[in-house]
């Protein structure tokens, strides 16, 4: 039902395993080892840039994260509105959330194809659809793109004596199919032996992945600032619920899938060490490129800044504006004068009660200030 999975991780692992084969032989537990980091790595160097993308996405949308939440409060009883105003928001910015589910998206198919093909390799027990084998029919049937002399091969090599395909639940009759030379044996204390070890590793890895991702949002000021509970308690979970369940999960797994658990993890690690250095670079160029453009517009020391208010331009109604037209730009050259009223300077017809008591006003206020005007007529005697 799924062979367009099973057959593209079958192809990965049957590569790997022919180019450590080659060298450390076909039987070796070491080349099937590492026949299973290499699917790993194969798999996670293809899914780097979209990697690359889901932080660069989580990083745009804790920036955004204000913007995000004033969009919910605003349209938190209309939620058509609140979806096109969010689908506006991420076109203006150019970011997609459902990017950021890509990477998993992705490993999910591979792990579950992984684990589908190594338990193909042990068919006693039979599964979903199919009745168990012999042990010799099972030695002598093809798995997917492996061949019969690769089936055998596999059942045959062993890491530190114990099977790749094996798990620590396996019953006594399951162990069976790998007991390939006389006076063999198999138990799951050789299981348990290789398969611990792994475990707690596999954990320990898991516990740091989560605590890099966590320690970088809680370096992110807009991130610290928009935490909400649920994010506390998904950080509570991926910290130690997951590498928990790869501890007490463990034992139901094979040993190559614990083995491609620690690669997985290992990879994830370096991965999210090298790109945030690579945002945190980024980031201090962002800012010292915005301190630059500061310091090129900013007045040198000393230097009196320069005023930035627009004059108003000239207008005929100013007096203090000569709008004399240059020589250069016409032959005559005219002054705007102001209008003046041509009865303004006319003396005014005085009346008949200032020409009745003017000239005794004018004496007493010459006699009260005791001043003379060269121009007054000295007053008459009488006769």
């Amino acid at each position: 039902m799924l062979n367009f999975i099973y057959y593209p991780v079958s192809a990965i692992l049957w590569f790997w395993h022919k180019v450590f084969g080659y060298v450390l032989g076909p039987s070796s537990g070491v080349a099937w080892a590492l026949s299973v980091i290499f699917l790993v790595f194969t798999l996670r160097a293809v899914l780097f840039k979209p990697a690359a993308n889901q932080l660069k996405t989580q990083r745009q949308m804790q920036e955004f994260q204000p913007q995000i939440k004033a969009l919910q409060k605003k349209y938190a009883k209309d939620r058509q509105k609140l979806a096109v105003e969010m689908q506006k928001l991420q076109k203006e910015n150019g970011f997609n959330p459902l990017s950021s589910c890509l990477p998993i998206l992705l490993q999910a198919p591979v792990f579950i194809g992984l684990f589908h093909v190594l338990r193909s390799f042990n068919r006693t027990t039979g599964g979903f659809g199919r009745s168990a084998m012999s042990v010799t029919d099972n030695a002598n049937t093809a798995n997917y793109v492996f061949s019969v002399s690769d089936v055998q091969s596999f059942l045959d090599a062993k890491l530190f004596g114990a099977p790749l395909a094996a798990q620590i639940s396996s019953t006594p009759e399951q162990l069976l199919v790998y007991v390939t030379k006389v006076g063999e044996t198999v138990t799951r204390v050789d299981i348990a032996l290789v398969a611990v070890p792994l475990m707690i590793i596999a954990g320990i890895a898991t516990h740091f992945t989560a605590r890099a991702s966590v320690a970088r949002q809680a370096a992110n000021a807009a991130t610290a600032a928009a935490a909400t509970p649920q994010t506390a308690m998904m950080n509570k979970l991926i910290l130690w619920v997951f590498p928990l369940f790869v501890v007490v999960g463990g034992p139901f797994f094979p040993v190559a899938i614990l083995l491609y658990w620690l690669s997985n993890n290992g990879w994830t690690l370096v991965q999210q060490h090298y790109l945030f250095a690579n945002m945190a670079k980024q980031e201090e160029a962002k800012r010292a490129d915005v301190v630059e453009r500061r310091a090129a517009t900013a007045p040198k020391p000393g230097a009196k800044p320069l005023s930035t208010k627009k004059k108003a331009p000239p207008t005929a109604a100013d007096p203090a504006v000569d709008l004399v037209k240059p020589a250069d730009e016409g032959p005559a050259s005219t002054v705007a004068e102001p209008f003046v009223d041509p009865g303004a300077n006319r003396p005014s017809r005085p009346s008949a009660a200032s020409r009745k008591g003017g000239t005794n006003r004018a004496a007493r206020a010459t006699s009260s200030t005791g001043a003379t005007s060269s121009s007054a007529r000295p007053p008459r005697k009488k006769r």
